[in-house]
């Protein structure tokens, strides 16, 4: 008879992130050595993470690390939420994260590429994925650069990781108001900086079609480009951070807020598990 107990599968179930089946399973194997079950997991594991190629990697979580006058924001992505809040899965982003700043890297590719001790991280990340059984796929990753830096690290819920995270690169000494700031970017979930980094092509996009629906509207044709212009104001306040309205008083923007705080904002990162 196998040399382990339902505690010694509960252990170690935590500490992996596997399945209850298949860590009884390796423990029977192992006749209780728990290191030999690690083992037989891993090759398990290995085995399977083709197979898990085209499954779905909705939860996961977000983190950063400060390196070298720049933040690296990333989202490391898993198939559930109880694999989500494992130690093991979050070990992982830590290792991943130091690795992916340490090397600077502002691309998946960049940072699958990096160095984690003596291995890269497209190899550690499968290695770890083997041992948890689940799909784990480094999904984005960002390095923003700059002066000073708010980051910003929001809990969707008290039993998980963080899901949305926020760095914020500024210039000035209101870290109170910067914070704030990066509060606002996590809830507004704006996509560029300033009116003028959105590509011209969506601009032409939104005005031809508040163009389309202002005249269905049976608006006036000498009004139309007055009220387009109006309407594409508004669609510059949802997508452009300095323009939108502060979260803590709509009656400000955000451009407003940071000049009244002696603040420069400079670039921004916003990550959403999933989204």
């Amino acid at each position: 008879m196998a040399n382990f107990t339902i505690a010694d599968i509960k252990a170690l179930r935590e500490q992996l992130g596997t399945g209850m089946v298949d860590t009884k399973k390796a423990l029977e194997e192992a006749d209780g050595d728990v290191e030999k079950a690690v083992e037989i997991l891993r090759l398990k594991g290995a085995k399977g993470n083709a197979k898990r190629a085209d499954r779905s990697t909705s939860e996961g979580l977000v983190t950063a690390r400060e390196s070298d006058g720049a933040v690296t924001l990333l989202e490391l992505a898993c198939e559930t939420d109880f694999v989500a809040k494992n130690d093991r899965f979050i070990a992982l982003a830590d290792k991943v994260v130091t690795a992916a700043a340490a090397a600077g890297a502002d691309s998946v590719e960049a940072a699958l590429a990096a160095d984690a001790g003596g291995q890269t991280v497209e190899q550690l990340i499968s290695d770890e994925a083997a041992i948890i059984g689940e799909k784990v796929e480094l999904r984005r990753v960002r390095t923003i650069r700059g002066d000073k830096f708010e980051v910003y690290l929001h809990k969707t819920s008290k039993d998980l990781p963080p899901q949305v995270g926020v760095v914020l690169a500024y210039t000035g000494d209101d870290a109170e108001t910067a914070r704030s700031i990066a509060q606002h970017i996590s809830f507004a979930n704006p996509s560029y900086l300033t009116r003028d980094a959105v590509p011209e092509a969506d601009v032409e996009k939104e005005r031809e079609i508040v163009t389309e629906i202002s005249r269905n509207e049976g608006k006036p044709e000498a009004a139309l480009p007055k009220i387009v212009e109006g309407r594409v104001n508004a669609f510059f306040k949802q997508v452009a951070l300095l323009d939108q309205d502060y979260a803590k008083d709509n009656k400000l923007s955000v451009a407003k807020v940071a000049s009244d705080a002696g603040l420069t904002l400079t670039d921004f990162a916003r990550f959403k598990v999933g989204a």
